[in-house]
């Protein structure tokens, strides 16, 4: 058992587990249908307290994840809203240490690389409340994303580590992290992706465009470095539209991007734009698509499981494994490489990837067992 961890006998175990984003709700809940699975057999269940940061402010976006994923309402909206990185930052510190004053747990959970991951990790270890992270020992090695600034920090003074790869299990041993600290449990993003498939939703759109009769790729841009200027965004959506050999390209546009897109005051014919789409509409629409075009770590994990390709217009990943084993390959920003890509991509002609190691859809699972058996120690 950790020192720091309490050590007088309960009458169950109490876990905070922290959500900020829409991905983190997506990785929670693996956690959270695997603890409700165990609680019904277990003598000794362990207790959680559900913590909503509201990193992510679009209530009805949150709210939708919530449904979709099947997850209990949270114990605690912080409902900290937009800001800068620091204002959020500040004022997810002081919510969740006003949260510890009224119930401290055994053990806080974080996943992913967020703001909310690293700001409740500072404030637990503060409070002696052990850390695990999800997630834990992945890095892009590219100190301009704001992400890899969380997963350094965060891992720096976690307790314990689940980890989605062997690669990240590297990354943390050399470190100085120990091996009795370090878990290889697969992806809990993967976990939600194999349950929810039976439930996708067909979009709104998807008969209107006869995507069903013509292939389609989807986009996904987000980066600061590819769409918060106006001659950025508009050189890439130009080259991505002159480029698509005939292909829709089905772009969901954060309102923040959308902002500057309208100030280019240009239209791209191959370009539909849609709103922010709910998890189980989006995933029909990638398990459907010739290929994914796309600036996100997540999205690379659910296409490398589809099977389905996909390009990232990034320099780096903290996902390798998507690279070396699944189906997506590192363009860049270069645009002949882009070009070459998406010609690529759009005839058909593409790698095909494998399944990385226990990304089988029982993370979730582990977690929770190796919680019960090995940290936790049954000492209940």
């Amino acid at each position: 058992m950790y020192q720091g961890m309490t050590t007088e006998m309960h009458t169950k175990l109490n876990i905070d587990i922290i959500a900020g984003a829409r991905p983190n709700f997506i990785k929670i809940a693996a956690i959270i249908h695997a603890l409700h699975a165990h609680n019904a057999k277990a003598e000794n269940p362990l207790s959680y307290r559900l913590i909503h940061t509201g990193q992510h402010y679009d209530a009805a976006m949150s709210q939708n994840f919530f449904e979709q994923l099947n997850l209990p309402e949270p114990h605690i909206n912080f409902g900290v809203g937009s800001g800068s990185q620091a204002y959020q930052t500040g004022q997810i510190m002081m919510a969740y240490e006003n949260a510890l004053k009224i119930e401290k747990p055994d053990l806080c959970i974080v996943v992913g690389d967020v703001t909310s991951t690293m700001a409740c990790t500072l404030v637990a270890k503060k409070e002696g409340v052990a850390v695990a992270h999800v997630e834990g020992g992945i890095r892009s090695g590219d100190m301009t994303m704001p992400e890899e600034v969380n997963r350094i920090v965060t891992d720096s003074i976690a307790d314990y580590f689940f980890t989605t790869s062997r690669q990240a299990n590297e990354n943390l041993l050399s470190r100085g992290v120990s091996e009795q600290q370090i878990f290889f449990v697969g992806n809990t993003m993967i976990d939600t992706l194999m349950t929810q498939l039976p439930n996708l939703k067909k979009p709104g759109f998807f008969d209107d465009l006869k995507l069903a009769d013509q292939p389609y790729l989807v986009v996904t841009l987000h980066r600061p470095s590819n769409v918060d200027s106006v001659e950025g965004l508009d050189r890439l959506l130009t080259l991505l539209n002159e480029n698509a050999n005939g292909h829709t390209l089905i772009f969901p546009m954060h309102p923040r991007t959308k902002k500057i897109f309208e100030s280019i005051g240009k239209i791209y014919p191959h370009i539909y734009l849609t709103s922010p789409m709910d998890y189980l509409s989006f995933i029909y629409l990638v398990n459907n698509a010739r290929g994914v075009v796309t600036d996100s770590g997540g999205i690379t994990e659910e296409t490398t499981i589809l099977g389905i390709p996909c390009m990232t217009l990034r320099n780096t990943t903290e996902r390798p494994e998507t690279v070396i084993i699944g189906t997506n390959e590192m363009v860049g920003t270069d645009e002949n490489n882009i070009v070459a890509a998406l010609q690529q991509m759009t005839v058909g002609k593409w790698k095909k990837g494998e399944k990385p190691e226990l990304w089988d859809g029982c993370a979730g699972q582990r977690i929770v067992e190796i919680m019960n058996n090995r940290i936790f120690n049954n000492a209940i």
